[in-house]
């Protein structure tokens, strides 16, 4: 069976940066599984992964573009230290989740200067090519509750 629309797919991968160092990896653990044409991965991914079947093993360079997106300089704000509850530090790396004008979104703390904290709403791969190795572990065609869901399910149903 081929990678389609309406197909879940398990995968191995490792994902490195334009240095080669190794960003994450499933190896070593369980294989990611996702709903084709779900928008579950990025999008360079999805179209590399489309007509590939269980075994087979390739390499793909994802643009930023196709990936995380680009970096967007207006997701770089500084926000005053009294923003944060009385007992939440803020330290540069810590993440969280803030409310936006487009919802909630995932902010990185990336510096404290004294009552000053600068937070990045970026993807930390904003960016960033991309480089997969990817190993085809199952295909399958999607059950009509993961198609409903938009996203595949694990052994024994959804857990949410």
């Amino acid at each position: 069976m081929k990678i389609a629309a309406r197909t879940v797919a398990e995968f191995h991968y490792t994902l490195t940066d334009d240095a080669g160092t190794v960003i994450d990896s499933s190896r070593g653990s369980e294989p990611l599984a996702y709903l084709h044409g779900g928008g579950n991965i990025v999008p360079g991914l999805e179209k590399a992964m489309e007509g590939k079947t269980k075994g087979d093993a390739f390499k793909v360079d994802v643009s930023a573009e196709e990936g995380y997106g680009p970096r967007i300089e207006a997701l770089l704000q500084t926000a005053p230290r009294s923003m944060f509850p009385d007992d939440m530090a803020p330290e540069v790396g810590m993440q969280f989740q803030a409310e936006s004008n487009m919802g909630p979104v995932m902010v990185t703390v990336m510096a404290v200067e004294g009552d000053t904290v600068t937070l990045d709403g970026n993807h930390a791969l904003a960016g960033q090519a991309l480089h997969f190795d990817v190993e085809v572990v199952s295909v399958r065609d999607a059950t009509i509750e993961e198609m409903q869901h938009g996203h595949a399910h694990g052994a024994g149903g959804h857990h949410h």
